[in-house]
């Protein structure tokens, strides 16, 4: 039988049913009648414009098909994820995952009031870098450091403060694209500078840079190339060399780091990130880097360098668009208390523990991960695979790390569906889909999780 517009229920008959009565309890009166008058003008529509629909406009079926809505409609977006997928330094899964001590300070510091720019010692005013500035000074060697709300924030305050107005050279292999879309020359128009390409993609010489020093120059910069790598037939100069010669012209030099790491990640065979206190001994102005990569911390920008420098970009109207909260600033001042030393930072520092788990302990967690999925009907299969990660982020592309995975194959839905059904399900865990066969690599999957992923798997192909 046809519905018609008579037959549909009305509001108050359906959120008297049990399935919604049920929801009003977990999410609130307002938001159930919402969903329930949208869907019921959306069905009327319906109806006008298909007068033969055979829609079910019995109550509890209407009532069903609105709950399912909700609970569609009401999950948070922004949820947990076990990350399987191999990316140390995921940026849609958020980068580097906080320490617990960086948690226990955002705690602390969000219940109540806190000394943000108050000197609680003199009750005056103070800057709220001061709750970082002497750990990123002594960790760095920097004279004086600050902090915004992203490396691109940093980069932007750099050169605003700077250069604005005026031309900042940059080698041509330099001009990267980082995440979003986001382009070096975009970000460099935005701040006021203008750029001046030198030398050609692969090589550069410290010629090209003097060549094109003028009186409208107003900085020398160099942009670590962390997402890509040029190989083969290349030159680029020192940061050494551009540090001289911007010290016989009187410019400042900007390097930008990227990842900016703080640590040594030689022993987990990542030779090539440079290092903060590196280019400032090597006699840069201002380093720039982010303290959600390599460092493990909250996302910001971090800017060390000399007094004079940081002086500028503090002062700068920007600064205030660009800082950061309470939030990141006890997070961030938590996480670089743990690198203390060295030891310290790889217990208690996530992405470092990560990096230092053992090839062997992840190959037995692995065989053990896959023993307990073999009773599983709708997996073909259940296998421990070496395989390889990377630290992602825009960091070392190239660089593989070893790692063990669990693969599945499935039999009666595809590996497609069991993605999908992971990620959407209770418990969200995201893989990696290779050669008809889901990867969890467990390079990147905490040991408290393993059994939460097992679940979620049983789960999925329940």
């Amino acid at each position: 039988m046809s519905a018609t517009l008579r037959d549909i229920p009305a509001v108050n008959e359906l959120l008297q049913e049990p399935v919604l009565v049920a929801l009003t309890e977990l999410h609130g009166q307002q938001v159930i009648t919402d969903h329930t008058r949208q869907y019921l003008d959306e069905l009327r529509a319906e109806i006008q414009l298909t007068p033969q629909t055979t829609t079910s406009l019995a109550k509890n079926d209407v009532a069903s098909a609105i709950a399912e809505r909700i609970s569609r409609g009401e999950v948070a977006r922004l949820r947990p994820v076990i990350n399987a997928t191999g990316i140390l330094l995921h940026t849609g899964l958020g980068r580097a995952p906080l320490p617990a001590a960086a948690i226990e300070a955002i705690q602390q510091i969000v219940s109540g009031y806190a000394s943000v720019e108050i000197d609680l010692e003199s009750g005056k005013r103070s800057q709220r870098v001061d709750a970082v500035e002497a750990q990123l000074r002594r960790l760095t060697g920097a004279e004086a450091a600050a902090v915004a709300n992203n490396n691109a924030g940093a980069t932007l305050l750099a050169l605003a403060a700077l250069a604005a107005d005026r031309e900042v050279i940059v080698s041509r292999g330099q001009l990267v694209e980082i995440g979003g879309s986001f382009r070096m020359p975009d970000v460099m128009e935005a701040s006021g500078a203008r750029l001046k390409e030198v030398g050609t993609t692969n090589k550069t010489h410290l010629k090209d840079y003097r060549r094109a020093i003028n009186e409208s120059t107003g900085a020398l910069m160099r942009v670590h190339t962390s997402n890509y790598r040029i190989v083969g037939f290349s030159k680029s100069v020192s940061l050494e060399e551009l540090v001289e010669l911007g010290r016989e012209h009187g410019l400042p030099v900007i390097d930008d780091i990227g990842s900016g790491a703080l640590h040594d990640y030689s022993q987990f065979g990542i030779d090539d990130e440079p290092l903060a206190a590196h280019s400032l001994a090597a006699g840069a102005d201002v380093v720039l880097f982010s303290g959600d990569k390599l460092l493990g911390g909250p996302q910001c920008g971090i800017l060390v360098g000399s007094r004079e420098a940081i002086d500028k970009i503090s002062q700068h109207p920007l600064m205030r668009a660009l800082r950061v909260d309470k939030i990141t600033l006890a997070a961030l001042s938590a996480t670089l208390k743990l690198y203390k030393d060295t030891s310290t930072a790889l217990e208690h520092v996530p992405l470092l523990r990560l990096l230092a788990t053992p090839l062997e302990v992840l190959e037995n967690r692995a065989e053990e991960i896959a023993s307990q999925l073999a009773d599983v009907d709708q997996l073909e299969a259940a296998q421990p695979v070496a395989d390889t990660s990377y630290l992602g982020g825009g960091s070392v592309p190239t660089r593989e790390i070893d790692s063990w995975c669990v693969s599945l194959a499935t039999t009666t839905i595809s590996v497609d569906e069991l993605a999908h059904k992971l990620r959407s399900g209770g418990v969200s865990v995201m893989g990696r889909v290779q050669q008809d066969r889901l990867l969890l690599d467990l390079r990147t999957v905490f040991p408290s999780q393993d059994a939460e992923l097992v679940e979620s798997i049983r789960s999925a192909c329940s």
